[in-house]
């Protein structure tokens, strides 16, 4: 019985963008976990094991992008398709930057986030 909803994991320190898009993954039927830093993310992302997670740019203490890269350098983790979202204009190269499958610039509309998410569940 695998069939117990899907996991994502958001790491953003806004807390307004993780109670609105909790809000709106668990409608849809997500297991949603927020970290407001990403702190010892190894240990936080093997904890929950996530079918994908989102990742703010801004995000304390080392930022996205060292985040990322930690998880695309660790073996069982890599896999785990990374969505990458900032304000930030040079948010594709960003991502690039870090490693990650995907992006979603902010602000974003919830078709948006819906579809980058199914899009990097899909490959």
């Amino acid at each position: 019985m695998n069939d117990q909803g899907k996991k994502i994991i958001i790491f953003d320190d806004d807390e307004d963008i993780l109670s609105i898009c909790t809000y709106i993954l668990e409608e849809q039927g997500w297991d949603v976990k927020t970290f407001t830093n990403c702190n010892n993310i190894v240990d936080k992302v093997s904890d929950v094991a996530p079918d994908v997670i989102l990742m703010d740019n801004w995000i304390p203490d080392e930022g996205g992008i060292i985040a990322t890269q930690a998880l695309k350098n660790h073996q069982t983790l890599k896999t785990i398709p990374v969505i990458y979202f900032s304000a930030n204009s040079d948010i594709q190269l960003l991502a690039d930057h870090a490693g990650a499958e995907s992006y979603l610039a902010k602000p974003f509309d919830l078709e948006e986030l819906e579809r980058v998410i199914n899009n990097v569940l899909v490959k």
